[in-house]
């Protein structure tokens, strides 16, 4: 219970210190002011092509790469934080936010299974995780997600929400029991998604807060 309360504060303190007031001026990838101005460094080559493949995206400015520089440092963060084993996507786009979750689970030895219903965006970020090198711990379920993730097992360690608007509700009722108790749920542009944010509210059970980063990025924390 300690081990998890510290993992709890380490990925709350890593949060705050991201997303200070001054990262809310930070909307476009890529874009930075302040500390956030240096970028992530590489400590061995599996970082530097994961970092080469999310610098290239961004540069291409690829109007599928899904989430913005200081939101995918966070996951990325987060994701190493609570030293995550298992973690799941909803919504691949063109693999970017993967990207930043393989950062993390390279370094915990963790896995990530991502979810995508277009078929090009799914061959796209197939394409850049065989470019940075990280298909071997990174799988990709093509097909509509509500469907396929009926195939997962618990426990899951952290998940990301970046999906159809309309769909984050019955996300979260078909994954939330299969979370682990200090395990996170984050989900993107919850200013588009009031359902879910009033789920998530309501449920004595999540603890939640929302960064007005880009459109917002909600992080819940499953308590019990």
């Amino acid at each position: 219970m300690e081990a998890m309360r510290q993992n709890v504060l380490a990925a709350a303190l890593a949060a705050a210190v991201l997303l200070g007031p001054a990262a809310a001026q930070r909307r476009r990838p890529g874009s930075a002011s302040g500390a956030e101005s240096a970028p992530p460094i590489a400590h061995s080559e599996t970082e530097r092509r994961i970092l080469d493949t999310i610098d290239g995206i961004v540069k291409a400015g690829d109007l599928y790469a899904n989430v913005p520089t200081a939101d995918g440092r966070l996951i990325r963060i987060l994701t190493e934080a609570i030293g995550a084993k298992a973690a799941v996507e909803i919504g691949s786009s063109t693999g970017i936010s993967g990207l930043w979750f393989a950062l993390a689970l390279n370094k915990t030895g963790g896995r990530l299974t991502t979810f995508e219903l277009d078929k090009n965006r799914a061959a796209l970020a197939r394409k850049h995780f065989q470019q940075a090198g990280v298909d071997g711990f990174v799988s990709l379920v093509e097909g509509d997600a509500h469907r396929t993730i009926a195939t997962l097992r618990a426990p899951i360690d952290i998940v990301f929400i970046d999906a159809e608007k309309e769909g984050y509700a019955d996300y979260l009722n078909q994954l939330l029991p299969l979370v682990r108790p200090g395990g996170l749920i984050l989900a993107h542009n919850t200013d588009m998604v009031p359902e879910y944010m009033r789920a998530v509210a309501a449920n004595p059970a999540l603890d939640t807060v929302v960064y007005a980063n880009g459109g917002g990025l909600a992080v819940t924390l499953k308590k019990r």
